[in-house]
């Protein structure tokens, strides 16, 4: 895609967000965290500050526990490089329930816009679709939202790289306690213990 072509990854991210009823999303630390927040603090997100790599690893264990629910990782193509072994285990287990979106500036934001082999030609739509997963093709926003429409059919796992500017928006920081955010996630999802 050309510079033009990219989209804006809060637009991405909020319209990926817009219809979630049951859905519970997980963001990989960073930049889309701070996009999930701006899109609206939820109980039924699960921001994972600290845990580079581990997103999609964290999604896919929520699809597995809660079959039912439609699971949705937003996360960067910094993390996703990270824990591409994850998108093999999604390839074996393949949970109906899940959909990865990878937002991709083709740089690691939260260092110095150092760039990431997505700059350099690996195609992670190319590995996702090697391990078995459906890929969705996302190139504007109209394919965004066909794909927002999607993670509620439950005939996943699927996967999307969204290509966006390396632009930084300013953050918005959700709650940053790890205690917290999983407690009030576990409640939001299964209620509160007797």
């Amino acid at each position: 895609m050309t510079a033009a072509n990219l989209l804006e990854r809060r637009a991405v991210v909020a319209a990926l967000v817009s219809d979630r009823r049951d859905l519970l999303v997980v963001s990989g630390l960073g930049s889309t965290t701070y996009d999930l927040a701006a899109a609206g603090d939820h109980p039924l997100n699960f921001y994972l500050w600290g845990a580079m790599g581990g997103a999609v690893a964290m999604a896919l264990g929520i699809a597995m526990a809660q079959p039912a629910r439609p699971v949705l990782c937003v996360t960067g193509d910094g993390e996703m490089l990270m824990g591409l072994g994850s998108l093999a285990t999604i390839g074996v287990m393949r949970p109906a329930n899940l959909s990865i979106a990878v937002i991709d500036n083709e740089c690691y934001a939260e260092t110095g816009m150092q760039k990431t082999a997505t700059a350099h030609g690996v195609d992670l739509s190319g590995v996702a679709a090697a391990c078995g997963l459906a890929v969705e093709p996302v190139a504007d926003m109209d394919a965004v939202m066909r794909f927002a429409r999607l993670l509620h059919s439950g005939d996943g796992p699927r996967f999307a790289t969204v290509k966006v500017t390396a632009v930084e928006p300013p953050k918005v920081l959700p709650a940053r306690d790890g205690a917290y955010l999983r407690t009030r996630f576990r409640e939001a999802l299964l209620g509160t213990a007797p």
